[in-house]
């Protein structure tokens, strides 16, 4: 055998041994992630996860607002709790609500309603929202409005709340609330939050 033939033995036996070492790598990788999902599909899930996770009622609620107030919208004459007191959540409409120092900015006397609505963005209906307070409803009137009466929203308390056709649920008549508070759950204090009413407030601790 010439020395450029041996030569080339070598080289082939070489490339061969490479390839065979490749494949091996691959069959390994395939076991490795056998009966794994893909990364991509991985990742849809996850993000799947975070969005049911997040499909509360009172997902979209607005944390702050104005303090403007509805028209026609009376003051309370006698408020169990003064504009400017101090007073404890005992509700949770939302996370870090409940157990949370409130200033009182407002008090009204008023009508509330749980409502059931289907928003004007889409999504699946939004049940046994609180609160919807009489001025808050189109055309609502004087009088008490009857579970099971279709109405339109005029708040906007939530996204795709305003124009929303809406179901009556319950009703109360009330002193409602605007609040400040700082969520037990830290984070910038929410401002001027409609509505809390009387029985959801009580003493500072």
């Amino acid at each position: 055998m010439s020395k450029h033939r041996y030569i080339l033995s070598i080289n082939v036996a070489m490339m061969l041994a490479l390839g065979a070492c490749g494949q091996n790598t691959d069959q390994n990788q395939d076991v490795k992630n056998e009966g794994q999902p893909p990364q991509e599909n991985v990742e849809d899930n996850q993000e799947m996860g975070m969005a049911e996770e997040g499909n509360s009622d009172h997902d979209g609620m607005q944390h702050s607002s104005s303090a403007e107030v509805p028209e026609g919208l009376k003051e309370a004459k006698e408020p169990k709790y003064e504009v400017g007191s101090q007073a404890t959540v005992e509700t949770d409409h939302m996370k870090g609500m409940d157990g949370a120092e409130a200033t009182i900015v407002g008090a009204y006397d008023t009508i509330a309603y749980v409502v059931t609505y289907t928003p004007t963005n889409g999504g699946e209906p939004v049940k046994d929202h609180k609160w919807v307070i009489q001025e808050e409803i189109a055309d609502a009137g004087q009088e008490t409005l009857s579970p099971g009466s279709e109405v339109t929203l005029e708040a906007d308390h939530m996204e795709g709340m305003k124009g929303a056709t809406a179901e009556i649920v319950s009703s109360e008549q009330t002193t409602v609330y605007m609040i400040d508070y700082k969520p037990t759950t830290g984070g910038e204090e929410v401002k001027n939050h409609k509505w809390v009413t009387e029985d959801e407030l009580g003493p500072v601790q």
